[in-house]
C-alpha cells in the first residue's frame, strides 16, 4: 500500500514523542496522529467490559466490537472514536495508561491496529508516533526518528502529565521500568530504533532544540517544504 508524506516517531513513554510530534505538525503542516491513543482506546473498552488485558483473544474481540477509529479533526490532528463515541478526552488517565501496554502485546491486536494505521497513512499526509511506527507501520517512510531519555527524566515528565492525579514519582518510575521491559521484550514488534532512524537523546534538550535538529536533518522547512 503506497504511503503519502510521513514522519515516523518512535520511543519509550516519556521520551517526548507527543510534544515533538505536535510541534513538528505545527511547523510542517502535516497532521499528527498518536497511535498510542488507539491502543489506549482499546484499553478503555477493555476496562469498561472488565476483560482480562492479558487475554489476547478477548482483547482482540473487544477491539473489533468497539470499532476503533481515528478521524481527522480538521485542525491538524485526529479524534479517536469507539464506534460513534468520541473518547479522545478519556484516554489520559493513569489507569488506562497502565492497561494499554499489556493490551498492545497481543499479535491479533497489533495486526488490527497496524492495518488501520497504514490505511490512515495511505489516505493522509501524517506524522505518527508510537513504538513500532518506523519499524512496522511506516517502514517505507524516509523520515524516521527514535527519541529516548533516561528513565528518571521520563518519569519526571510523566509525573507532570499526571498533575491533579494522586500518584508519586516512585510509582511512575516503577511503572515506566515495567513498561520498558514489556515494550522492548515483547515477541511481536518490540520497541527498537528503525534501521536508518535519526536517534535523539532528549534528556538534556529542549523541545525546540529537538524539533530544529529533526527539521535540519531532513531538510524540512516551516510549512512542510522539503529539499529532499
Amino acid at each position: 500500500m503506497p504511503l503519502r508524506t510521513s514522519i515516523a516517531i518512535d520511543g519509550p513513554a516519556g521520551s517526548g514523542k507527543s510534544t515533538i510530534a505536535r510541534m513538528l505538525s505545527a511547523a510542517t503542516g502535516l497532521p499528527y496522529l498518536s497511535t498510542g491513543e488507539m491502543y489506549r482506546a482499546i484499553a478503555l473498552c477493555v476496562l469498561r467490559a472488565k476483560i482480562d488485558p492479558y487475554d489476547g483473544a478477548a482483547v482482540r474481540k473487544c477491539a473489533v466490537d468497539s470499532r476503533i477509529r481515528a478521524v481527522p479533526d480538521g485542525k491538524g490532528g485526529f479524534r479517536i472514536f469507539c464506534g460513534d463515541e468520541d473518547v479522545t478526552d478519556l484516554l489520559r488517565s493513569a489507569e488506562v495508561g497502565r492497561i494499554s501496554s499489556p493490551v498492545a502485546i497481543h499479535l491479533g491486536v497489533r495486526k488490527l491496529m497496524v492495518s488501520l494505521q497504514r490505511e490512515i497513512a495511505a489516505a493522509n499526509d501524517v506524522i505518527m508516533d508510537g513504538r513500532d511506527i518506523g519499524t512496522v507501520v511506516l517502514k517505507e517512510s524516509e523520515r524516521k526518528i527514535y527519541l529516548d531519555a533516561t528513565v528518571e527524566e521520563r518519569a519526571r515528565r510523566r509525573l507532570l502529565d499526571f498533575k491533579g492525579i494522586v500518584t508519586s514519582y516512585e510509582e511512575v518510575l516503577k511503572d515506566l521500568k515495567e513498561r520498558d521491559m514489556r515494550d522492548s521484550g515483547r515477541e511481536v514488534d518490540p520497541l527498537r530504533p528503525a534501521d536508518g532512524a535519526l536517534i535523539i537523546d532528549t534528556t538534556h534538550m529542549s523541545p525546540q532544540q529537538v524539533v530544529y535538529k529533526i527539521l535540519e536533518r531532513f531538510c524540512m522547512k516551516a510549512g512542510g517544504a522539503s529539499d529532499a
